[in-house]
């Protein structure tokens, strides 16, 4: 049984517990959060004491890992919090917001001898594994291009997440998911190109990114966190090969508080008729969060995520926020 301490009860906190209950190699020993409402309602739900003080939470209750669930700008001082105290850390995206935060962090858990894992849960999503495994089989053929997007509307978790020094906007938050995703089917990024608009405080909400990667290919991704009112979370991924294209959309509820609902849809072109392709749904958190504690059970590497993945992947969204306050293509 792992012992997991999840640390921040706001959106993601919740996401997690929830996954954390349906696993039966899990015990939730703590709740940290400095909301005295959010941690104890957590707290509640979860069967555990709450802490406000992480350090306290760490003395207190048995942890064998510490889940980082907090707003971006907190997240090293946890992850560092977790090194000190020798247990391992998984942590939401974006892990920071500079390569600097992230080399202390990677220093620190190496340092420690403990495992380490950020939430890029892309890599998880079911139609996404579908893609995958159909362009590692080579299904797709030689693929050359690719297309990926994400459409928002503001999230209306915290104020927190309106300010780019604590967020880094929809650039880090919304935009890194697409980017790191086609990191994972081809590899390391050559060059970036993009545009978009920044919104009056300061963050890039509207990017849209060009990448050519090592391997030749080129992917083109769109993300838009400032949606208007109303308008349905979207997922879109196009992946064209010179034997088969694969296609997917999703519709949603807001920042994806109704995917049961949702509009699905998976094609796979390039055969004698069209192919809608039967996936089956499963939660990208839970899948995650089990990749993570089998790895912790067993005591091997993670390699679904590693933090040379992390660092590339922070590395580009970089190049991109260069590219767009100079309106030049940036060299990786």
């Amino acid at each position: 049984m792992v012992n997991v301490a999840i640390v921040g009860a706001g959106f993601m906190g919740k996401t997690h517990l929830a996954a954390y209950q349906e696993m039966n190699n899990v015990t939730v020993t703590a709740v940290c959060d400095l909301g005295e409402a959010a941690g104890k309602a957590l707290a509640e739900a979860a069967g555990c004491p709450w802490f406000a003080d992480g350090e306290e939470m760490l003395a207190a209750v048995p942890v064998d890992v510490v889940d980082i669930c907090l707003p971006t700008f907190l997240h090293e001082q946890y992850v560092l919090l977790a090194a000190r105290n020798k247990k391992h850390v998984i942590c939401e995206k974006p892990v920071t917001l500079s390569m600097e935060s992230l080399e202390r962090m990677l220093a620190a858990v190496s340092e420690a001898g403990v495992q380490f894992a950020v939430g890029q849960a892309v890599r998880f999503w079911p139609e996404y594994v579908k893609t995958k495994e159909l362009y590692d089989a080579g299904e797709l053929g030689t693929v050359k291009y690719a297309r990926a997007s994400r459409l928002s509307v503001h999230p209306l978790w915290s104020e927190w997440y309106r300010k780019p020094e604590n967020s880094g906007g929809g650039l880090f938050d919304l935009h890194l998911h697409d980017v790191d995703y086609l990191c994972y089917l081809f590899g390391k990024v050559k060059q970036v190109y993009a545009v978009g608009q920044k919104n009056g405080v300061g963050c890039w909400n509207h990017v849209a990114s060009s990448l050519t990667f090592e391997n030749g290919v080129q992917a083109t991704a769109e993300g838009i966190i400032e949606m208007p009112k109303g308008f349905p979370f979207t997922m879109e991924l196009n992946v064209v090969g010179d034997a088969k294209s694969v296609s997917y959309l999703m519709r949603a509820g807001t920042n994806l508080e109704d995917t049961a609902s949702a509009l699905r849809e998976t094609w796979l072109y390039g055969g004698d008729e069209p192919e809608q392709l039967e996936i089956e749904p499963f939660d990208a958190y839970r899948r995650e969060l089990e990749d993570f504690i089998g790895h912790i059970e067993a005591g091997t590497p993670i390699t679904s995520i590693t933090p040379e993945d992390v660092r590339h992947v922070l590395s580009v969204i970089l190049a991109i926020r260069t590219s767009l306050e100079t309106g030049q293509t940036v060299t990786l």
